[in-house]
């Protein structure tokens, strides 16, 4: 029993994590003022014990740190993944160049104090991912440093001391970080004289998806369209639009693209925001009607909602299904990750969606079979494809790229491979009918446990060394911290509302995304009572995260060269 309080054999490495991580995960849920540093205890926790001698075998700490990341990497990159790309339309392009902009402002006032300060580059780095409160960067900049003193010969124990270094800087950076972007953002609110209230209202009238699915109730009083079919009268308008049902001389039918219309039937139109003014156009003025109108005029039609549980079906077009033909059933919108979209033909089927049907009660059974609809099945995590993911990810990151300028190759390492292959598989993978579904329990679970193995590591290897470090000038890296905080922040938020002319609840979703930090997207939530921020947050988030990762590594291959 003394080895495994006091030795330092496996058993005693896994309960020293297990306890740290515990205390951590404890502490992270109380909050001053609604503020919480949450997971990021783990780390000082394992700092402080590891400064008053506590130790664990070394392999084990470095094997705990990488997959770790990996795991936590991963799992963003799956999240984020399946709505990268479509961040980069319309706004989301002027959102995505600000936060590049927030990231390459960060890099510049880091470099612009070295060599004012003289402060070494490496430590820098550590400073840089504290400030913007980015703990792949933090880890990213670990490996990459480690793999080039690798490369030199260096001993093992220097490396050691070298990451120990970058992570000490880190921990003390990172409480400024996240406070100072808080106080920012009440500073922000203060200067612009925001009205939460107009503010909302403003994004409320904005607010036109062309995904988001709405329900419209349109009277046939338009002349040109009588006796056309369905499919006629509504070519010019795109894929955008489902009549689910037709109300004509008081009985309810179930329209398909052949249907003639005529004068005085009443539509029941599901189609996105961007064509309700054409609708009104081709067909005539919206007529005050409800759902439950509807439900009540014909007990035939069940209005129900099923979802695709069958992993054949990811990448398949809703059109190839044919329900409407086969089982005289239409989908009227398809409910993904809580958005309900437009039930297009050509939307491609993910597992997990769930559609909104009408119809008989016998063909609603039948589609229900087609697509599955056993939703236990939801509950297993398709393993294979993730962990094959992480594979790809691991090799991905280990090669070598060459860049210009630099005399030593990039990696994009444990941090940035897993990451891109996530993102891909995330975006790619219903499309190659790769199944890679998982409840949002279950990717949080294995975010939470990456990130707790992470900073339990890292902590245990920086606490021998961090107090003299900040004794011996590290003092200064807070000052540091809030300078590359601040300057960037307060710049690219000045910009955003005064030159971009955007919404206060847009700047918090941007600043907090931009910075990688969801202590800020939840104190923005929490303190102003909308998930506007949300949006913006999740559109930039995903360049932010890989943009703060490979800038890291370059900072750290120059600071070596």
């Amino acid at each position: 029993m003394r080895d495994l309080f006091l030795g330092a054999g496996i058993a005693h490495s896994i309960l020293v994590f297990a306890v740290v991580i515990a205390i951590g995960l404890y502490l992270g849920k109380f909050k001053i003022k609604g503020i919480s540093i949450g997971s990021t205890w783990i780390l000082f926790v394992a700092i402080l014990l590891s400064h008053f001698g506590l130790r664990v075998d070394a392999t084990v700490m470095n094997f705990m740190k990488d997959f770790g990341l990996i795991l936590f990497v991963f799992s963003i990159g799956l999240q984020v993944g399946p709505g990268f790309f479509h961040s980069f339309k319309k706004g989301g392009l002027q959102m995505n160049i600000l936060a590049v902009a927030l990231v390459l402002l960060a890099v510049a006032v880091t470099v612009a104090i070295h060599f004012i300060t003289g402060e070494d580059l490496k430590t820098m780095v550590g400073v840089m991912s504290g400030a913007v409160t980015n703990t792949p960067g933090l880890g990213a900049a670990q490996q990459t440093m480690a793999d080039s003193m690798r490369a030199e010969n260096y001993l093992a124990s220097d490396i050691t001391s070298a990451t120990s270094g970058l992570a000490s800087a880190y921990a003390v950076a990172y409480p400024l970080g996240v406070l100072l972007v808080i106080a920012l953002m009440m500073f922000f609110k203060a200067i612009f004289k925001v009205d939460l209230n107009k503010e909302k209202e403003v994004l409320d009238k904005e607010d036109n998806n062309e995904d988001v699915a709405r329900r419209m109730h349109c009277e046939v009083e338009n002349p040109a369209i009588f006796g056309m079919t369905i499919k006629d009268a509504t070519k010019d308008l795109g894929n955008s639009i489902v009549i689910s049902r037709i109300l004509r001389d008081g009985v309810m039918s179930l329209p398909g693209p052949d249907t003639v219309l005529q004068k005085g039937d009443k539509l029941l139109i599901v189609t996105s925001q961007k064509n309700v003014d054409s609708l009104r156009i081709t067909f005539g003025e919206e007529v005050p009607m409800h759902l439950q109108d509807w439900e009540q005029m014909d007990t035939r039609m069940v209005n129900r909602k099923i979802t695709v549980t069958k992993a054949n079906l990811t990448g398949v077009t809703l059109r190839s299904l044919n329900v409407r033909a086969n089982y005289g059933v239409s989908v009227t919108r398809v409910i993904r990750s809580g958005v309900g979209l437009v039930a297009r033909p050509n939307l491609i089927l993910q597992m997990g969606d769930v559609l909104r049907v009408v119809g008989p009660e016998l063909g609603i059974e039948e589609v229900a079979n087609l697509v599955g609809n056993q939703t236990s099945t939801l509950n297993r995590p398709n393993l294979i494809p993730i962990f094959f993911g992480i594979a790809l990810g691991v090799i991905f990151g280990s090669i070598p790229i060459a860049i210009p300028g630099i005399p030593q190759p990039i990696k994009l390492g444990l941090a940035g491979g897993p990451l891109i292959i996530a993102i891909l598989l995330g975006y790619f993978g219903p499309k190659w009918k790769i199944t890679t579904y998982t409840t949002q329990s279950a990717n949080l679970m294995v975010r939470e446990m990456g990130i707790s193995f992470f900073m339990a590591a890292v902590g245990l290897g920086a606490g021998q060394n961090f107090v003299s470090s900040i004794l011996n000038g590290g003092y200064w890296w807070i000052l540091y911290g809030a300078l590359i905080t601040f300057i960037p922040v307060c710049t690219i938020g000045l910009i955003a509302r005064y030159v971009c002319k955007l919404n206060f609840y847009q700047i918090c979703g941007l600043i907090s995304g931009g910075t990688t930090d969801p202590a800020v997207l939840a104190f923005t939530q929490g303190a102003y009572g909308t998930d506007y921020p949300s949006v913006n947050y999740a559109t930039v988030y995903p360049l932010s995260m890989f943009m703060r990762v490979l800038v890291a590594q370059l900072l750290i291959l120059l600071a070596i060269a």
